[in-house]
């Protein structure tokens, strides 16, 4: 498919803006001219129509195919949630309107959405507040952090570890470090949980938390986490919540309740919001009763005659750590996922979330090998090691792009290194059986090939536009910028 740049002719319009009317060295200065015309397509509004269809019917999502990625909870977005984040009311609000002297009553909705959300994620996960600023998971991983370090330094308390488990999320080690953090790392044990005597070793004094994703990575729930927390209390260090396997326990435990102190949560995972392509995201970050006062600027207040305010005056604050108030989209639709399932609704999220997960590792026991195959949570870890035949050896990219070949997203690829060609495989509770079915005979049948005839997967995926390209080459010397060839004068179609 060629660029839109390589489209159209020379002296082509879609559009024709009339001419301006105010003399240009009067609107504009002349430093500030163009020297040159801007290198723009010259397409007509139909090719631009096409291009960008012809684009869009490239794209893989959850709209489109089954999106299996394990530990992103790629699961499909209600559209009643998109009208509602659509509504004129708050997609016309300025997000500095809540900061005016008016904001009070002009923007009392938002502010109350924010409020009333902020009290749902609490209840949810047991915590006692809730701050909706942070962008991102990982931004709400460093927000919390950032909680962390700034309670024990007004203690006095000179900490300087925070210990992660090796299969931990790969923002978790970064987010820590950027804090401020040493980071230890915690192995795992034989069964694929944190090695609880390591961990034992690990912890001291010096250490100010703990990172845990509950279920972990693997898919797996500790059974020991209450013990894993008492023993991290008594040495003064906090425990927080990677958020991003919520919808594993949705409904049914709160982490608060495990003894979490900190935790962010992916709205753009465990509550239907849009995920992928880039953004946009949302990581709120909740805390216990002790970290309240930490908190970023500014906190939604809700006043003794019911209305709200933003409340700027809190002097242990961690600050600013995003403009206005977090992506108010994505929270609008947050918000009404949750309002539309209520308690019932997110426990049946997690139940079906589980029951697929376990459904499809028993569709392909026997076929991969699964370093943990026992009852999973919400995704489970198989492995795509298989013998040499001919002198070629199928690998986890290898099914990857047979999979691509027959119309689904891959799962999660090489993660987490603790497993070997690691697949990584998260149905959600979105799918029906018979999406789960027709996923699974395609993974049955690409094992089959991979003992059979590996080297017939060099040439997959052979139903996209772009096949194998050598990604080394790809990484290394990256093709991005488009040079234009002169105009053809003989193609000048008006």
């Amino acid at each position: 498919m060629k660029l839109i740049f390589e489209k159209g002719a020379r002296g082509r319009r879609g559009v024709v803006p009339p001419e301006c009317d105010v003399p240009l060295e009067v609107a504009i200065p002349q430093r500030y001219l163009r020297r040159e015309q801007a290198l723009l397509p010259e397409v007509s509004e139909l090719d631009v129509v096409r291009h960008f269809t012809q684009l869009a019917q490239r794209n893989v999502g959850v709209d489109s195919t089954f999106y299996p990625l394990g530990s992103c909870t790629m699961k499909y977005n209600p559209k009643v949630c998109e009208e509602v984040a659509d509504a004129e009311g708050f997609r016309g609000l300025h997000p500095l309107l809540p900061q005016l002297r008016l904001g009070g009553t002009l923007a009392q909705g938002a502010l109350e959405v924010l409020h009333h959300l902020g009290e749902l994620l609490a209840e949810i996960t047991g915590m006692a507040a809730f701050t909706l600023q942070p962008l991102a998971g990982a931004h709400g991983e460093l927000t919390g952090m950032m909680i962390i370090a700034r309670y024990h330094k007004s203690r006095g308390n000179p900490k300087t570890k925070v210990l992660v488990p090796d299969s931990a999320h790969g923002t978790n080690p970064a987010s820590a470090a950027l804090a401020g953090y040493t980071v230890v790392t915690v192995p795992s044990d034989e069964r694929g949980l944190m090695d609880f005597e390591a961990f034992e070793r690990a912890l001291g004094l010096d250490v100010a938390a703990v990172m845990l994703t509950e279920p972990n990575t693997l898919g797996l729930f500790n059974p020991r986490i209450h013990e894993v927390a008492e023993l991290a209390h008594s040495v003064g260090a906090l425990m927080y919540y990677d958020g991003a396997n919520l919808n594993a326990i949705l409904g049914k435990v709160r982490p608060g309740d495990l003894g979490f102190d900190v935790v962010h949560l992916n709205l753009h995972k465990t509550f239907a919001t849009p995920h992928g392509g880039g953004g946009p995201g949302a990581g709120p970050v909740g805390v216990c009763r002790e970290l309240v006062e930490y908190l970023p600027t500014s906190v939604v207040r809700k006043r003794s005659d019911g209305t709200y305010a933003l409340e700027y005056e809190r002097p242990r604050s961690i600050g600013y750590i995003a403009p206005f108030y977090g992506n108010f989209g994505v929270l609008l639709r947050a918000y009404a996922y949750i309002l539309m399932q209520g308690r019932e609704g997110l426990e049946r999220v997690s139940e079906h979330a589980v029951l697929a997960a376990n459904y499809l590792r028993a569709r392909l026991r026997g076929h991969y090998p699964i370093p943990f195959d026992r009852t999973c949570m919400h995704e489970f870890v198989a492995s795509a090691r298989f013998p040499a035949v001919g002198g070629h050896t199928a690998r986890a990219v290898d099914i990857a792009k047979g999979l691509i070949e027959r119309g689904f997203h891959p799962p999660t690829a090489y993660f987490p290194l603790t497993v070997p060609e690691a697949l990584m495989i998260e149905p959600t509770e979105t799918e029906s059986r018979e999406t789960l079915d027709a996923f699974a005979d395609a993974m049955v049948e690409l094992a089959s090939l991979a003992r059979t005839d590996p080297s017939a997967f060099q040439e997959m995926p052979r139903t996209t536009p772009v096949s194998r390209p050598d990604e080394v080459l790809a990484n290394r010397q990256p093709d991005l910028a488009f040079l234009p060839s002169p105009p053809d004068e003989s193609r000048d179609i008006r």
